[in-house]
């Protein structure tokens, strides 16, 4: 019986190898042709597609696709345009399926798509500067009912409390469990909404109350960061380049923007907040707001707040994280992570 199941297995092989081409041989048939392609693509450019056929192979048709999206088919090696007008910002993942001699396989390659918008350098006019609780990890900042909110983090003492901006004077706190790392925050429908920083886990508290009305499990494995919302989606950062779009009664994900300027893509997106149609971000470890499109991720302006750093005195102060809208005033409130100050600024060209 040992015998009998030993010859089998021989058998067996020899019937695999004698049965065409491996898929990596049939994978070095056919390749892109990248000699033509650009370091970068903008959205008005326009990139041709044409399949190298390195050992002569009949081909009967290729599929083309892109970020697995079907974007044609042709006939035997017939090229096929691609228009970048209306794809999302970032890399775009290439892919043929070649059809030939009763086979077929897949090719890949990718490029990427950055933004054609040159960002404005804007600058800013200090308003006011309040006081600004110096043990705050600050990680969420926002406006509700003209009273501030704020999310501090750190293991064993991330916050969630609102508070009089004009004295710093607490009105509200409470604090997590220390196994959570708050991280952003943001307010629609009367619930607050607060993520976790690498526990995938965040929570929603009944702004009245501040009862936890829920507590819900991230849909992907991504990391939490910032939060804002525009009267209608919540949104969130994950520390790479991207900002999700969460449905706020399900708190699963709807899609995804990635933040890119003219020349390259924006990496640490952290702090968020919701400006007259467009995100303000806060870049991590940079003394700079992006303002970023949210339909296509274009970052359209840059604010440069370098000088408010200096006028700091807390000597533990770290980097600048904290945007919140007063829609009242119409302008911006900003600070820091253990920032001993807040920043009441318009903003200017």
């Amino acid at each position: 019986m040992k015998n009998h199941n030993f010859l089998s297995i021989i058998l067996l092989y020899f019937f695999l190898v004698s049965c065409g081409h491996s898929e990596k041989d049939a994978a070095s048939y056919f390749s892109f042709n990248t000699s033509s392609f650009k370091e970068q693509y903008r959205p008005s450019d326009t990139l041709t597609l044409e399949i190298l056929n390195a050992q002569n192979k009949k081909i009967d048709s290729v599929i083309y696709y892109m970020n697995d999206v079907k974007i044609g088919s042709k006939k035997g090696l017939e090229k096929v345009s691609l228009d970048f007008s209306s794809k999302k910002l970032g890399y775009q993942n290439l892919k043929s399926l070649v059809y030939f001699e009763g086979e077929n396989v897949e090719t890949t390659a990718r490029v990427e798509l950055v933004s054609d918008v040159e960002p404005k350098l804007l600058t800013y006019k200090i308003i006011n500067t309040f006081p600004h609780d110096t043990t705050s990890y600050t990680e969420g900042l926002e406006f509700y009912r003209d009273t501030l909110y704020e999310s501090g983090g750190q293991y064993n003492r991330s916050k969630l409390y609102k508070s009089d901006y004009r004295t710093g004077k607490v009105y509200k706190n409470i604090n997590l469990d220390g196994k959570y790392f708050g991280e952003g925050i943001t307010i629609l429908n009367n619930k607050i909404f607060q993520l976790t920083w690498k526990e995938l886990t965040g929570f929603v508290y009944n702004s009245d109350t501040w009862k936890v009305e829920k507590t819900f499990t991230f849909d992907k494995k991504i990391e939490g960061w910032g939060m804002t919302n525009d009267g209608k989606n919540l949104y969130q950062s994950d520390g790479t380049e991207k900002i999700w779009r969460m449905n706020p009664e399900t708190q699963k994900m709807v899609d995804y923007i990635n933040v890119y300027t003219n020349n390259s893509k924006i990496k640490s997106v952290n702090e968020l907040e919701w400006i007259n149609g467009k995100i303000y971000c806060n870049i991590y470890q940079k003394d700079a707001i992006a303002i970023v499109n949210p339909l296509n991720g274009a970052v359209e302006a840059i604010l440069n707040m370098t000088d408010l750093r200096k006028q700091l005195k807390y000597p533990k102060s770290e980097v600048l994280n904290g945007i919140a809208y007063n829609a009242k005033t119409q302008t911006l409130f900003i600070t820091g992570k253990y920032w001993d100050k807040m920043f009441e600024i318009k903003v200017v060209e």
